[in-house]
């Protein structure tokens, strides 16, 4: 049995939270608000009682702490009259109670042959969903300039914030973000109507291994198992640092600039997940 197994049985409501002692306590984040709005409905209340209880937003407002920000960003979590979704505008990133309902219901319910935990495929898509709309709002304040879609850079931007938490945070993370398109890779051949690639979002397959494949690039030795396990396809692979690289240097060239370095050195070597102990495994 995995150690959180008790936040599972109270109420079926995994850990919405990244945990640990305050890295930055000492200082006030910068110009990061946070905000539980009242969820309109009764069904979401034990999920908005738990990101209260667990301090979620108050760790994501530490963790995003180092961005020295022209004006004030709010994080918050809200309902969305029955739409899963998030989305950043005019200061505001809003993560909706429906899209954590889903988290919730597609966690696994035990630790996965991979090592996942339930925990760390919850934190992993939390973190994620407001990781890519901090990138929206980091283009929008900064005025990052962009070739490509806005929706693609954010992705890249969440995944390489998520690999600067310190390796241990930053593989429970990612591959807790890669478990959310799961449903969307479990089968070798799909079938999908035409349109279906005029989104501005890539299809869910490809933000899949466009996330594992910069990760591979960053740290090949950390998720060799995505290469070896055929998550990621092998030809692919060799070009990912290449990828990883591209992002590395855009990120230092537009954002890093805005970043204070001495709480983000302190914020990267914070441990923000727990301690995990595993022996019951599922697929």
């Amino acid at each position: 049995m995995y150690a959180s197994n008790t936040l599972l049985a109270a109420g079926g409501v995994a850990l919405f939270a990244l945990v640990g002692t305050s890295a930055a306590a000492e200082h006030e984040p910068s110009r990061i608000r946070i905000e539980y709005v009242v969820p309109k409905n009764p069904q979401h209340q034990d999920i908005y009682e738990m990101l209260k209880q667990r301090k979620s937003l108050e760790r994501l407002q530490e963790i995003f702490s180092p961005l020295r920000l022209p004006n004030e960003l709010t994080l918050r979590t809200v309902g969305c009259d029955g739409l899963a979704n998030a989305w950043y505008e005019q200061g505001v990133i809003s993560v909706c109670y429906e899209h954590l309902e889903h988290i919730k219901k597609t966690m696994p319910t035990q630790v996965t042959e991979s090592g996942l935990t339930p925990d760390d495929a919850v934190c992993g898509q939390f973190f994620y969903a407001f990781a890519h709309e901090l990138g929206h709002a980091v283009f929008d304040m900064f005025a990052v300039p962009n070739f490509g879609g806005q929706e693609d850079a954010a992705d890249r931007f969440a995944t390489y914030v998520i690999l600067h938490l310190g390796s241990d945070d930053a593989k429970r993370l990612i591959m807790g973000a890669a478990y959310g398109y799961r449903p969307y890779i479990e089968n070798p051949t799909v079938n999908v109507p035409l349109k279906a690639f005029s989104a501005e979002h890539n299809p869910p397959p490809q933000r899949f291994y466009n996330l594992l494949c910069i990760a591979y690039g960053a740290h090949p030795q950390l998720f060799a198992e995505v290469v070896t396990n055929k998550l990621l396809p092998e030809q692919r692979a060799p070009r990912c640092r290449l990828e990883y690289g591209e992002v590395n240097y855009a990120f230092q060239k537009t954002v890093r600039p805005h970043v204070d370095q001495e709480i983000a050195k302190r914020v990267m070597q914070h441990e923000w997940l727990p301690e995990v102990k595993t022996t019951h495994r599922s697929k």
